[in-house]
């Protein structure tokens, strides 16, 4: 039995009765609403495991309504989106969203996203380290703690497992394809511009001069490294 709780949110309908009737049909647990403040409402009264939020709405939109739950709740937020521009879908990563879906889509693109999302939301297995310590940089796999110079990091899930991945492959190039394979899930492969959005987040979160990092490091065209440094005298 598929308890998973979905937070439906558009204005059309039409839209809402169709991905609603589809996610009930797979056992979800689905709550439906139309607006913005409905939807953070909504939020806080069933608290759901994910969030599936369209951009486009009266009043208040999808970007203001992910940047309220962002405020409180890591729960993972696919966006719905009739934009093309890639500006808009970088906006919406910087702004938390976990994942983007451009309208139209079919159901099971949208069905495939909301499997990667949750599959990233339970994590992986522990690796066999309980620890990785680098420089002021240090990752507890046990708790998915995260803390730079003692001081706890706020990940979402997708940063957090996106900074595993590097963890347990320090010192090793890991490609574009690689890391969006593993972390994203096999249906990932050419969004190497999602890519570059999360390593910029998590650079602005773990490093102390962002554009000159000193733990997460480019190959140019190929992919990403984490270097591992002498911890941090104390």
């Amino acid at each position: 039995m598929n308890n998973t709780r979905v937070l439906l949110v558009d204005d059309d309908p039409v839209i809402l009765k169709f991905v609603g009737a589809n996610l009930k049909a797979r056992n979800f647990d689905v709550t439906m609403a139309e607006d913005g403040e409905s939807a953070l409402k909504a939020m806080e009264q069933t608290l759901p495991d994910l969030v599936i939020l369209d951009i486009m709405m009266p009043g208040m939109d999808g970007v203001e309504v992910c940047g309220r739950i962002r405020e409180w709740s890591k729960v993972p937020v696919i966006m719905l989106t009739a934009k093309n521009e890639l500006n808009d879908k970088v906006t919406l990563l910087n702004l938390g969203a976990d994942d983007y879906i451009t309208k139209p889509f079919g159901i099971e693109e949208l069905l495939a996203r909301v499997r990667a999302v949750l599959r990233r939301k339970s994590g992986a297995n522990i690796p066999d380290t309980a620890t990785y310590v680098s420089d002021d940089l240090q990752i507890n796999f046990a708790e998915r703690l995260v803390t730079v110079d003692g001081r706890a990091v706020n990940l979402s899930p997708t940063e957090y497992d996106l900074l595993r991945e590097l963890a347990q492959n320090v010192g090793k190039v890991l490609t574009h394809q690689m890391l969006l394979s593993r972390v994203w899930g096999a249906e990932y492969g050419n969004e190497t511009e999602c890519l570059r959005v999360y390593v910029g987040r998590l650079r602005s979160k773990l490093e102390g001069d962002p554009k000159n990092p000193k733990h997460i490091l480019t190959k140019t065209g190929v992919g990403y490294h984490l270097q591992k440094l002498p911890p941090k005298a104390q």
